[in-house]
C-alpha cells in the first residue's frame, strides 16, 4: 500500500480504539476524526478569527513576545533557582539527559512550583485554550526542558498524542501544549521544529511497550517513534518550520502536530517551560498498552 493510500485510512469500525499504535506490525497512517478547534465563535479578546483558523490548518500557533521582559525575568530566575536545587537531586520527576547527569528535564513544576502554578493559569493563556478546545481544561502535564549550550540533546520527532494514548490512556485529540520561551529561540540553539498540518495524520508505530517505558523515554524516546517512510511523507506535505523568537513568546501546538528540537551545540541556552492543557471531556482512561498507568508527575489523572 502506499503512503498516499495509507493517508486516507480509517479506523476499522469494529476496532473500540479509533487510533491504535504499537499493535501492528508495519506503522500505518491513520486520518484524524477529531476536530482541531472545537469552538469557532470568538469568545476571548487575545487571539482573534485568523489566528484560530491558522491554528485549525496549520495545527500551531507561534505568538512572538507574548510576555514582557519583567514577566520572563521572574520566570527565569526561578528556573535558574529550580536548576540549583535540582542539579543532585534523585527524585523521579528529574530527568537527565541521555549518556550524561545534566538535568534534561524537571516535571510537575505546575504541581511542585508555586511561581510556574501561576503561569499555568495566567488568564490570557486559559482563554486561548478554552477557545480551542471548547471546555473548561486542566493541566495533564507540565514540565521545564532545559537544553544548555554545547551539551543539550535533542527531542526526536513524534506526535505527543501517541504517547499519551498509549500509555496514559488519553481517549481523543482534544489536547494542546504551550511552550513558553525562557530564553531567546534562534536557528541554532536547537529550537522546537513542527510538521505543519501533520496533526490531521494520527502515525500508528510499531513496537510493544516494554513495562515501565516511561524511565528511559524520558531521557531517550524509543518506543512511539515514528518510522522514517512516515517522517518523509509528512515533511512533503507541510514541510517543516521552526518558529523562533525573543523570551517570552508562546508557541501553542496540537497535541497530535509532529514536532521535535536538534541538540544545541551553540553557546547559547534554550529552556522552554511545556504546559500540557486537556479538555475536562477528554480525562485520561486505561492505557491503551494494557499496563498500568505512568505515574502523576507525567499524567495527572484528576482534572
Amino acid at each position: 500500500m502506499t503512503m498516499k493510500e495509507q493517508s486516507t485510512l480509517k479506523p476499522v469500525s469494529n476496532a473500540a480504539d479509533v487510533y491504535p499504535s504499537r499493535v501492528y506490525p508495519e506503522p500505518k497512517l491513520i486520518s484524524r476524526t477529531d476536530p482541531v478547534v472545537y469552538n469557532h465563535s470568538i469568545e476571548q479578546p487575545v487571539i482573534n478569527e485568523d489566528q484560530l483558523a491558522f491554528y485549525e490548518e496549520n495545527g500551531y500557533l507561534f505568538l512572538e513576545e507574548f510576555f514582557d521582559e519583567s514577566q520572563v525575568q521572574l520566570w527565569k530566575e526561578e528556573l535558574a533557582r529550580l536548576w540549583e536545587q535540582n542539579k543532585h537531586e534523585k527524585k523521579p520527576e528529574v530527568i537527565r539527559e541521555p549518556g550524561g547527569d545534566e538535568i534534561r528535564s524537571i516535571f510537575a513544576v505546575h504541581r511542585d512550583d508555586e511561581v510556574f502554578k501561576q503561569m499555568a493559569q495566567h488568564p490570557s493563556m486559559q482563554a486561548i485554550i478554552k477557545q480551542i478546545l471548547g471546555s473548561d481544561v486542566y493541566v495533564h502535564q507540565s514540565r521545564i526542558n532545559f537544553k544548555q549550550g554545547f551539551t543539550g540533546k535533542e527531542f526526536y520527532w513524534h506526535s505527543d498524542f501517541e504517547t499519551w494514548h498509549v500509555e496514559d490512556g488519553m481517549p481523543r485529540m482534544r489536547a494542546l501544549s504551550c511552550s513558553i520561551a525562557l530564553e531567546d529561540n534562534h536557528a541554532n540553539n536547537g529550537p522546537l521544529m513542527v510538521v505543519p498540518g501533520s496533526h490531521q495524520i494520527f502515525v500508528s508505530c510499531v513496537g510493544q511497550t516494554p513495562e515501565n517505558n516511561y524511565k528511559s523515554s524520558l531521557r531517550k524516546q524509543e518506543y512511539g517513534v515514528p518510522d522514517q517512510e512516515s517522517l518523509k511523507y509528512l515533511v512533503r506535505q507541510g514541510g517543516i518550520v521552526a518558529p523562533v523568537g525573543k523570551a517570552g513568546s508562546v508557541l501553542l501546538f496540537d497535541c497530535n502536530l509532529m514536532h521535535g528540537s536538534n541538540s544545541n551545540i551553540s553557546p547559547d541556552p534554550r529552556s522552554n517551560v511545556f504546559i500540557v492543557y486537556n479538555s475536562v471531556h477528554n480525562k485520561l482512561g486505561e492505557p491503551c498498552s494494557g499496563q498500568k498507568p505512568r505515574p502523576d508527575f507525567i499524567a495527572s489523572r484528576e482534572a
